[in-house]
């Protein structure tokens, strides 16, 4: 409930950015023309509070990219029983696993299929979002009453419940099922997102020029609108990146998410809950990366909104 609270009032934020980014201005000094992107990014390069969870982001990206790099080479399935439950050393930084596996090497492999799905489900309910949003707000009329009616539906039912009931359902659960489930039940919210920017983005004078001189519906939408009406998709997605990463493990935790043999934080933090005070270090580890990464794209959303947002400058 806190998560979905917290995309609340940040889609709600994201939802007062200007959509001014072709009402260019020239700069003081420069004969370069001003717009939203490049008031947006000086912003951004003036704050610390930015910098911070971006690098972090990318380390992260890095890591579920490239995780033999990170892991030291150590194989995360290699394990032995004589090594079962160590804690952290300087051979082994975050200690052993109950089979004897390197959990540094477990945690850091872990971050693959979170991210994985965090970025696959976020990439695709957008691409839902900004179609059934770009049509229901331009055309209006019946075609705006059934996108509305349908996602008013899809409202109806709570994320993770109807996450837990779907999955339930089927015999394999990996990267790609899971993503899939929570991609079907995810793009609500951003697709009124979408559609509010876009009616805001229509009413304006460059709309009715481009109308006048003849531009077909669908460059209107692609050329005009909706470069003028992604800056609170943005920042909304990028929250939703951290909100996905929260929901798979939380999905995992529940052993409906991920399965073994699978390596993910959700399931490690799963195992760890039965050994808690013999072994506290099987909990803290995958818990603390996973916490600094959705706190890091929450954190890089909230900076993007207020670098976006010409109200908070």
């Amino acid at each position: 409930m806190s998560d979905q609270r917290h995309l609340a009032e940040s889609s709600d934020a994201a939802g007062e950015v200007a959509v001014e980014a072709t009402t260019a201005a020239p700069e003081l000094g420069s004969g370069r023309e001003a717009t939203l992107w490049s008031d947006a990014w000086r912003q951004l390069r003036r704050r610390p509070m930015f910098y911070i969870p971006a690098i972090a982001v990318v380390i992260l990206i890095l890591i579920a990219i490239f995780p033999q790099v990170f892991a030291r080479g150590i194989n995360p399935r290699q394990c032995s029983l004589t090594e079962s439950l160590l804690r952290p050393s300087g051979e082994h930084w975050f200690g052993t696993d109950i089979q004897g596996c390197d959990y540094y090497a477990r945690t850091i492999y872990g971050a693959r299929p979170s991210i994985s799905i965090g970025i696959l489900v976020t990439v695709f309910a957008t691409l839902i979002a900004i179609i059934g949003g770009s049509a229901a707000g331009y055309f209006g009329g019946g075609i705006d009453s059934f996108i509305a009616r349908l996602t008013d539906i899809w409202f109806v039912i709570p994320t993770i419940l109807g996450a837990i009931v779907v999955l339930n359902l089927l015999d394999k659960r990996g990267v790609l099922q899971v993503s899939l489930v929570l991609i079907v039940l995810s793009w609500g919210t951003m697709l009124r997102l979408v559609r509010s920017s876009v009616l805001a983005a229509k009413a304006n004078d460059y709309v009715d020029a481009a109308r006048a001189m003849g531009s077909s519906n669908f460059r209107i939408i692609t050329r005009h609108l909706l470069p003028n009406s992604l800056a609170p998709v943005i920042v909304y997605a990028t929250i939703t990146i951290g909100v996905i990463i929260a929901a798979e493990a939380a999905l995992s935790f529940l052993n409906v998410g991920l399965q073994l043999p699978a390596i993910s934080w959700g399931l490690m933090i799963s195992v760890a809950q039965q050994r808690i005070l013999t072994a506290p270090h099987l909990l803290f580890f995958p818990g603390l990366v996973l916490s600094i990464t959705v706190f890091s794209f929450i954190l890089m959303g909230d900076a993007l909104r207020d670098a976006l947002d010409p109200k908070l400058r």
